[in-house]
């Protein structure tokens, strides 16, 4: 004999079931779904300076003594035998210093622009933007492999789950374009912390980052797929109906079950994404002029300068944090040139003229005032051979990244690596102090932008971390 099952249970039982039903009922057109505010953002804690970040994340670790740190003792020492302190020795072994032979830059250094900036040759489009560019060539950070180097660029700490800070800004600040994702990750890599560096942890579920292709992979996979199949709108209108429905009435018997009420969100955000995103996500709309600005359509720059001004088209559309990875979905990320140093230019030619396109149509547009551009990766390079062969090893104690736009200090070098660019010894800056410091440009105080789970209060910085004011206009 049948047991009669109600309405509301049958509802309760099969809803999260309808997964596949709502990917294939997402629909074309603008909707009426009223917006629910799944976890309040906190808004901002004072004026902020930037609305925007736009993340240039260069995988594997960019020779900051190869490109913007120069170094003379490197040339004049090139090729003896030295002590340095190696980051992997001294863990591995304990020793506080080993022998190595001393590189010198293979790109040959020049000062650029009106502020005299050193830069080599490796980005020679970026160099005539120097100018614009607040470099800091102090930081220093936590994790001497890429895996937790990486998580700790991303979320603040190396080896614990912790949120993103493209989570944690939508956090505090939200969304300014209710159909389209605040955070989106361009060409996330799977490996070195994968979905961690855009996800979530234990915050609201709502605030976790959309990806967009993958590392390494096509830009043109870059893409919102549409997956409503033959049906008619009507038809798609009906099943996400149905879905809504079933969300309710899971809502209904679960109040205060934020997961759930992350998924409703996400499936509702989806649905209005349909109307918004493909126009958004379309760069045949860009003009050849534009188009060739960022080098589309040349072998070399077409991926990357697909990627930057996809990039643009979001910040321009109300996109809170984007992030953009130059890097593979291989062991070996891609500027981790071990043995192999003159591959740095093959990459270098793929992401200079994109990036410098980038920054020349933001301020063209006047975006660059209240969007921050960020260039790094997660450590530097070794100012010495590896293994004495021909490449660099990591270097998490003294690297180089710039900032550009959002209220940061134009044409400015602060701080500096010793005489080899060995270690941050002048103005040092942690990699929680940049955190800091980005979050204070879009109004978030890094102190009070916390979170309590599981007893306390959590925040990106931890318990570390100093706003540094002198890079700041």
């Amino acid at each position: 004999m049948l047991t009669p099952i109600s309405r509301r249970d049958w509802l309760t039982a099969t809803g999260c079931g309808f997964g596949a039903l709502a990917l294939a009922g997402l629909a074309h057109g603008e909707t009426t779904i009223p917006q629910r505010s799944v976890a309040p953002h906190m808004g901002p804690h004072h004026a902020p300076r930037a609305k925007r970040i736009i993340f240039l994340f260069m995988q594997g670790g960019v020779s900051h003594v190869d490109s913007y740190d120069y170094k003379p003792r490197l040339i004049q020492n090139d090729g003896q035998k030295m002590g340095f302190e190696d980051a992997r020795v001294k863990a591995n072994t304990g020793k506080q210093t080993s022998d190595h032979r001393v590189m010198k830059p293979l790109w040959k250094f020049a000062q650029h622009g009106q502020s005299g900036r050193w830069a080599s040759d490796l980005f020679p489009e970026v160099a005539k933007h120097v100018d614009d560019l607040c470099f800091i060539h102090s930081l220093h950070t936590e994790g001497v492999a890429h895996g937790p180097a990486t998580l700790f660029l991303h979320c603040g700490s190396t080896n614990f789950v912790r949120p993103s800070m493209g989570s944690w800004v939508m956090y505090g600040l939200g969304s300014e374009n209710h159909n389209l994702p605040g955070f989106v990750s361009i060409a996330p890599s799977a490996g070195n912390g994968g979905s961690r560096n855009y996800g979530t942890a234990f915050l609201p579920a709502i605030y976790q980052g959309t990806p967009l292709g993958r590392a390494g992979g096509p830009a043109s996979a870059a893409r919102i797929q549409n997956l409503h199949g033959p049906l008619t709108p009507e038809q798609q209108r009906s099943r996400f109906d149905l879905l809504r429905e079933l969300h309710q009435e899971q809502l209904r018997s679960r109040p205060g079950d934020r997961e759930l009420e992350a998924i409703a969100e996400s499936y509702e955000l989806a649905w209005r994404m349909q109307a918004n995103a493909p126009e958004t996500l379309d760069l045949s709309r860009e003009t050849p002029e534009t188009q060739s600005l960022y080098g589309i359509g040349e072998k070399a720059t077409d991926n990357f300068g697909k990627q930057c001004l996809l990039a643009r088209r979001l910040s321009e559309a109300g996109v809170r944090y984007i992030q953009v990875t130059y890097g593979d979905s291989s062991a070996n990320p891609a500027w981790d040139q071990h043995s192999n140093m003159p591959k740095h230019g093959d990459h270098a030619r793929a992401v200079d003229k994109p990036i410098s396109g980038l920054l020349t149509d933001l301020k063209r547009r006047g975006l660059l005032e209240d969007t921050i551009v960020w260039w790094g990766g997660e450590f530097g390079r070794t100012p010495y051979a590896q293994s004495n062969g021909t490449g660099r090893d990591h270097n998490p104690g003294g690297f180089t990244v710039w900032l550009a736009g959002g209220g940061f200090q134009p044409g400015i070098a602060y701080g500096a690596t010793d005489e080899f660019g060995a270690l941050a010894v002048e103005n040092k800056v942690h990699m929680h102090d940049l955190h800091a410091t980005i979050l204070h440009q879009l109004g978030l105080d890094h102190e009070r932008l916390t979170y309590r789970y599981a007893g306390r209060d959590f925040r990106l910085t931890d318990v570390h971390g100093h706003v540094v004011r002198e890079i700041l206009s």
